[in-house]
């Protein structure tokens, strides 16, 4: 569910992650988002410019900042909680956009032969950095 408040320039969604799913990675290329934990724990996680990801495990209470247009996703880890983890997510601007990974990479018609491609050298480039 999200809210904008027309001519205020910000709106606000919420999350709800039941245990041991993916809110999966996606961008938001009008807006950074502020997340807020208002029930269970999420797992969240960003890949900066440099491609170098961040992560970190927050509790009920705790504030994440996903910067502006960076791939970003949240996590319910906890495969047991009886509860969905509950966050709250705020932007400055009415529409922030939403572009979707998976949907941007594989539901928009590129050739699979030019995807299957892209796979085995990102399977080979993750083998070379690996310890």
């Amino acid at each position: 569910m999200g809210i904008s408040l027309n001519g205020r320039g910000v709106s606000f969604a919420v999350l709800e992650c039941p245990a041991g799913t993916i809110n999966p990675p996606h961008t938001h290329p009008h807006s950074a988002e502020l997340l807020f934990v208002v029930d269970g724990s999420l797992e969240v996680g960003f890949i900066d410019s440099t491609n170098k990801l961040y992560t970190q495990r927050l509790q009920l209470g705790d504030m994440f900042v996903f910067p502006k247009g960076l791939v970003h996703y949240q996590s319910n880890a906890n495969a047991n909680a009886k509860n969905p983890a509950t966050a709250i997510s705020a932007f400055g601007k009415a529409n922030a956009g939403t572009v979707s990974v998976p949907s941007a990479v594989f539901a928009t018609g590129i050739d699979d032969n030019i995807l299957a491609k892209l796979i085995l050298l990102l399977s080979r480039r993750s083998k070379q950095v690996s310890p």
